[in-house]
């Protein structure tokens, strides 16, 4: 089983369930307030590692309250944890997180995450690439990112890069990636808001694999547009559901899959993931994804 290492953020989310979504300038009643580990980062480690991954976290945290009850919670997730730094003097990311109508709004504090930075990921260059296959998001600077993505490059890692929240990017850099997992919005800002899905995929050259939400997701495999379809949810809460797409995503293509059966794999994850609240708790583990998988094949 190949390795995985996950550069990213580390948050506690707040969540509130509320019956709508307020308006501009307007208060509504929430009835619930949860404290849940997140961060995009972290999500997809523990997404990755809940099915079965062998999975490094490389991130920080800050010196608050949170900061201990995020790493034991990666490392009772079996995250390896060893290489987390933790900053003096300032707070743990937070994501305020709003949950009404089955889906939900996200303001991102990014505290601890913009430390972040090329200096540590220079200083942690030979444990990250003991790993295989390398997992990027948006939640700490670029500027790492890019960095990051460029020494995977350079050894021939693959790199699968969560391009959330969106921002436009170099083409160098993208050239670096091996899988990009834009959803349908980012994909259009990405390769252009006139483009099919098709077009997408192909524009891409084989990078590009585009969550649809309930749709399921697509990909460009062997010259074709290949579309995942959905496993039928009940939904409760969409936070998180595309971490667990790309973590599993990951642990699928680490464990040996080829690209289909691991895009199958975390298709079924993602939808398993919204039946409950949270991101990390709603986060399936193996045995769960392994009694869908025979229902959902890919179709072309």
């Amino acid at each position: 089983m190949k390795k995985i290492a996950v550069i990213g953020s580390i948050n506690m989310d707040m969540t509130v369930q509320t019956q709508r979504h307020p308006k501009v300038g307007e208060t509504v009643a929430g009835h619930h307030l949860s404290y849940i580990p997140g961060g995009k980062g972290a999500n997809q480690a523990v997404a990755a590692a809940r099915l079965g991954g062998d999975v490094t976290m490389f991130g920080c945290v800050g010196d608050d309250i949170f900061s201990g009850r995020l790493i034991d919670n990666l490392a009772k997730n079996n995250v390896d944890t060893r290489h987390i730094r933790s900053v003096s003097k300032t707070s743990c990311g937070i994501a305020m997180i709003t949950v009404a109508q089955k889906d939900n709004t996200i303001i991102v504090i990014a505290g601890a995450n913009q430390y972040v930075s090329r200096e540590y990921i220079s200083q942690e260059k030979e444990n990250i690439l003991q790993a295989d296959i390398i997992l990027l998001q948006n939640e700490i600077p670029f500027e790492t990112v890019a960095y990051a993505a460029d020494m995977a490059w350079k050894h021939g890692k693959t790199v699968i890069y969560n391009p959330a929240p969106f921002l436009p990017v170099p083409q160098n850099f993208m050239n670096k990636i091996t899988y990009v997992t834009p959803n349908e919005h980012e994909a259009a800002l990405l390769y252009g808001e006139d483009q099919s899905i098709e077009q997408m995929l192909e524009k891409s050259k084989g990078k590009a694999i585009i969550t649809l939400g309930d749709q399921g997701a697509a990909a460009w495999i062997n010259a074709r547009s290949v579309f995942i379809p959905p496993r039928p949810a009940n939904v409760t809460d969409t936070t998180g559901a595309g971490d667990t797409f790309n973590g599993a995503l990951a642990c699928g293509l680490s464990q040996g899959q080829t690209l289909e059966e691991a895009l199958r794999f975390a298709n079924t994850a993602a939808s398993l993931s919204t039946e409950k609240m949270g991101a990390q708790t709603g986060m399936p583990d193996r045995a769960a994804v392994a009694r869908w998988m025979p229902a959902h094949a890919p179709k072309i």
